[in-house]
């Protein structure tokens, strides 16, 4: 089956990074026009050196904080300037952070929120007309398997991923009609740069850390960002017209629930 974006807009937000970058970059092999954004300038020039458009094809780097509401309107206004209204909406942006819940200050959760939640309600709300009145749109959530099955000591993300959940299916649900699918990726284990981060902290071999975090996966291996992203361009094409309002747990079989 071949996957084509030709002529579609897409953004991606955490788009320089990990499994941003895979999603973008994948999107971009498609034929699609890319948005990437993040908060540094150097890491989204790489990134456009990375994805590599073809000729005739853009591939934007956005600077822009996504948990600000300003610098959301800001960023948006330059995307669409660029490249003109956007047909596909990736809501990538986030880290995991995870502590006890006596441990979390009130900060931490509006952190956490600003970042996680309303970065995707309010750029969602920002491509919602353009999306309606063509009678086509995808929406992508990235979360984590989390949000159906928390653990203790897993808040705020957790939380915030669950509540991402929920405004998936209220948008699908609002989308339908108007021709807008909207569903979420749900993480697991997946190879980026966290785990390089985390592996070169310990002083440790990546391969070493990956294949100790692959004994808890039913699969026997940590997943890989192009097999995530290959998710996520099915999902933004016509190939996935009948597919809303879903959460597909990309993990190996490791989460507890479906």
């Amino acid at each position: 089956m071949e996957i084509s974006l030709k002529g579609r807009k897409a953004l991606v937000t955490g788009g320089s990074l990990g499994l941003g970058l895979a999603i973008a970059k994948e999107f971009a092999a498609s034929g699609a026009d890319v948005a990437i954004m993040a908060r540094r300038k150097g890491p989204l020039d790489d990134a456009v050196t990375t994805i590599g458009a073809k000729p005739g094809q853009r591939v934007l780097p956005v600077v822009c904080d996504v948990a600000s509401a300003h610098d959301i309107a800001r960023g948006f206004a330059e995307v669409t300037a660029a490249l003109g209204p956007v047909d596909i909406l990736v809501n990538n942006a986030g880290m995991s952070n995870a502590k006890p819940f006596e441990e979390v200050t009130d900060e931490q959760w509006q952190e956490d929120l600003d970042l996680k939640l309303f970065a995707a309600i309010r750029l969602a709300r920002l491509a919602w007309p353009h999306m309606k009145k063509q009678r086509f749109g995808r929406v992508i959530n990235v979360l984590n398997i989390g949000a159906k099955a928390p653990r203790a000591a897993s808040a705020p993300t957790s939380v915030s991923r669950a509540a991402g959940l929920a405004l998936t299916k209220v948008l699908a649900g609002e989308g339908a009609p108007h021709g807008i699918l909207v569903n979420a990726m749900l993480v697991g284990l997946i190879e980026s740069d966290q785990w390089v981060r985390r592996a070169e902290a310990m002083n440790r071999p990546l391969a070493d850390v990956l294949a100790d975090m692959g004994k808890e996966i039913p699969l026997g291996r940590v997943g890989t960002a192009q097999e995530f992203a290959s998710l996520a361009c099915f999902l933004a094409s016509d190939a996935a017209a009948y597919i809303t309002g879903t959460a597909i747990n990309v993990d190996g079989g490791r989460s507890p629930v479906v």
